[in-house]
């Protein structure tokens, strides 16, 4: 029997791709094969996502999609993974049967175990890295889970309790993705200012960022998902200090009126946000800040959103993300009084996401005229060109510098922003 074929598909957030990535990790070190494209594939992983109704649809849609794939030609096989799986557990099996095989983000471990079921071939694992990405950036998972218990959130019934990984393992993978080619390392979790928590010590984040950063041939490291009340001043002092740690954060804040906070559990007011926005600024005088914000929770008054626009102007937030409340089941939140429509929820996250814009383009456009450090990425496929980022963008979300020059993918350079459209900025390389 010829070595069976895999190929991944995955949706959703950074936590998914490293998940993926760690599958297909495993797949690497076995007797099956990974292949990029699917009608190459004899079983296709779908790693799908269960954060919100949409996430979820959009699984579903991928799914039967990938279903009529496999019912093309005999022997294929379909195994969905992930937090889609893990948020609907067994109700999935009957509600999706076009699926061969179930895999919950708990079981994702013992894929290969699975495939064996599935196709009877053996999958003979060696010992692997663990990892396969390479290029110029790469995301590290520094832990899972999550200890909050915000209203409107499925999280913590998805991937658990939080889960710090130890500090070693994450060295040592760091040192692996920066030999893969990585310049640039990206510390993820569900809230990674909480790392630590469950450990022994009173290790914290800090001390992940000073492991991380003595890296040999790592150039940026960078962190995202930092909850408002883990910025700590030793935390800010360890950032300025490490000439690797770029100025940048991602704290989602949710809202800025303080019921709002209030009934969807956390802390926090428009005023308390301000002042830890100032501290930060104090401490990193060129920090880019990405925020996120629900509209339209239940419960909030025209009031409420007022105060929130008003937040997004003074706060002056660099790259914002803005999405509709959506009642998920079994969270606290869909239970709540004063559930609003959908169109008026989505009517609410546009007036937000055109204030926060307005303020992000804005800040973007000064920028013009500057001399910034970017990281090559790669060559756009349509026209040619050279993408990349600079210090205050994040892979993905953020925007890219076009370059009017066509350096190696992986190289520093100094580029002049002569332009901007929106978010993305358009650089001259200076020799």
């Amino acid at each position: 029997m010829e070595r069976p074929a895999v190929a991944f598909i995955t949706l959703g957030c950074p936590k998914n791709e490293v998940d993926s990535d760690r599958m297909t990790a495993a797949v690497v070190s076995s007797d099956y094969r990974v292949v990029d494209e699917i009608d190459d594939a004899d079983i296709v992983v779908l790693n799908t996502c269960g954060f919100i109704t949409d996430a979820v649809e959009e699984s579903v849609s991928v799914a039967l999609e990938l279903a009529e794939w496999r019912d093309a030609r005999a022997g294929r096989r379909l195994v969905l993974a992930g937090c889609m799986v893990s948020r609907y557990g067994d109700d999935l099996a009957s509600a999706m049967p076009e699926a061969d095989a179930l895999v919950p983000v708990a079981g994702e471990a013992g894929l290969l175990t699975v495939l064996e079921g599935l196709t009877g071939f053996a999958a003979n694992p060696v010992a692997g890295s663990g990892r396969t990405v390479t290029g110029p950036s790469a995301y590290l998972q520094i832990s899972d889970g999550c200890h909050r218990s915000c209203a409107y959130c499925t999280i913590p019934s998805i991937r658990g309790p939080y889960r710090s990984r130890p500090i070693a393992g994450i060295a040592e993978e760091a040192a692996l993705l920066v030999a893969s080619g990585a310049r640039e390392l990206v510390l993820i979790g569900q809230d990674t200012s909480a790392w630590g928590r469950d450990l022994p010590g009173d290790e914290d984040v800090a001390d992940v960022l000073r492991a991380v950063a003595a890296t040999p041939g790592l150039a940026w490291l960078r962190l995202m998902y930092v909850q408002p009340d883990g910025v700590t001043d030793r935390l800010l002092a360890t950032m300025a200090e490490l000439p690797q740690v770029v100025p940048y954060l991602d704290m989602p804040l949710q809202h800025a009126a303080a019921d709002v906070l209030r009934a969807m559990r956390r802390g926090g007011s428009a005023d308390d946000f301000l002042a830890l926005i100032a501290r930060i600024r104090s401490a990193l005088p060129e920090v880019c800040l990405r925020s996120t914000f629900i509209a339209g929770f239940p419960g909030e008054a025209e009031e409420d959103l007022d105060v929130l626009l008003d937040f997004i102007v003074e706060a002056g937030l660099d790259y914002v993300g803005v999405f509709p409340y959506s009642p998920e089941d079994g969270t606290a939140a869909a239970a709540l009084p004063g559930q609003l429509p959908f169109e008026e929820r989505a009517l609410r996250a546009n007036r937000v996401r055109e204030a926060a814009d307005s303020v992000a383009f804005a800040r973007a456009e000064a920028r013009t005229g500057t001399q910034l450090e970017v990281l090559v990425e790669g060559v756009d496929a349509e026209d040619g060109t050279a993408v990349g980022r600079w210090k205050g963008q994040a892979p993905e979300i953020d925007g890219l510098v076009i370059l009017d020059t066509t350096p190696e993918p992986g190289t520093l350079v100094c580029a002049e922003i002569i332009e901007t459209y929106g978010y993305d900025l358009s650089g001259k390389v200076r020799t």
